[in-house]
């Protein structure tokens, strides 16, 4: 694919680039193949996803997995319309059959009978099969299946198998270096980078934190969140506090513990 414009660049939503992972998504679409990309809650894949869906020229359906979703909730069901029975697409089969991205946010968190469905298209046939209407789809080129998943929130009862990871090329996501997320935070929320500096370094700070009862450290969606407060005037305390302290934990003495790496950053 050709270099973009700086111009058509700066329309795209924000993403700042890591490593290679926008060739190789541009790849992955160029030829059909699905893309997984794993990583911690806020580190950027969904802004990455919507960002080279705009870079490729493609619509974006985004569905965000939980526990009910099933695959009726994917290919579509019959309703009641006017008294009439009518057919309603779900947001893949609409992927599908217009040659768009879809993309399945924790895809790890949707009903076994999800996989099955998306089998098919992450194999050499790359077909829908639409049991109620008796209808095979052929995704047409220009359609691509991104899903995404946080491997530390595996469990036995909710991991991907190897014979659906296996289906995917994949990308493992990080949070940024300091540098660019500083720049990625200065960028989303307005506030000067002398003033974010000391917020990426309060983040790397929790994120090294051990013996502490976190399931996972601060996220950089999180820093924009604190960022946008102290921008818009709140004192960094409460900023801290409304988008650090009480996102990441419930215990009163995680909280404290928190507090207390915050005034060795802020002291």
């Amino acid at each position: 694919m050709s270099a973009l414009s700086q111009e058509a660049q700066s329309a795209l939503p924000f993403y700042r680039p890591i490593a290679h992972e926008c060739s190789l998504f541009e790849m992955a679409h160029a030829k059909g193949l699905p893309l997984l990309l794993k990583g911690p809650t806020g580190c950027g894949k969904t802004r990455f996803v919507e960002h080279m869906a705009a870079r490729v020229g493609r619509s974006l359906y985004t569905v965000a997995c939980h526990d009910d979703l099933s695959a009726a909730d994917l290919i579509g069901r019959y309703l009641l319309r006017g008294g009439a029975t009518e057919w309603i697409d779900g947001p893949l089969t609409r992927a599908v059959r217009e040659g768009a991205i879809c993309y399945l946010d924790e895809v790890i968190e949707a009903r076994k009978d999800v996989t099955v469905v998306l089998h098919p298209l992450t194999d050499n046939r790359r077909t829908l099969m639409i049991d109620r209407t008796g209808e095979e789809l052929v995704a047409p080129p220009g359609f691509m299946l991104v899903a995404s998943y946080n491997p530390g929130y595996q469990n036995i009862l909710k991991r991907l198998k190897p014979s659906t990871r296996q289906r995917f090329l994949s990308i493992t996501f990080g949070f940024p270096d300091p540098a660019t997320e500083t720049a990625v935070v200065v960028r989303e929320s307005g506030l000067d980078e002398g003033r974010v500096a000391p917020l990426v370094r309060l983040a790397g700070h929790i994120r090294l934190l051990s013996g502490m009862d976190l399931e996972e450290g601060v996220s950089t969606r999180l820093l924009i969140y604190a960022a946008t407060l102290i921008a818009g005037g709140m004192p960094i305390e409460r900023a801290l506090q409304a988008a650090v302290v009480e996102p990441l934990t419930d215990e009163p003495e995680v909280a404290q513990a928190l507090r207390d790496v915050i005034a060795s950053v802020y002291g």
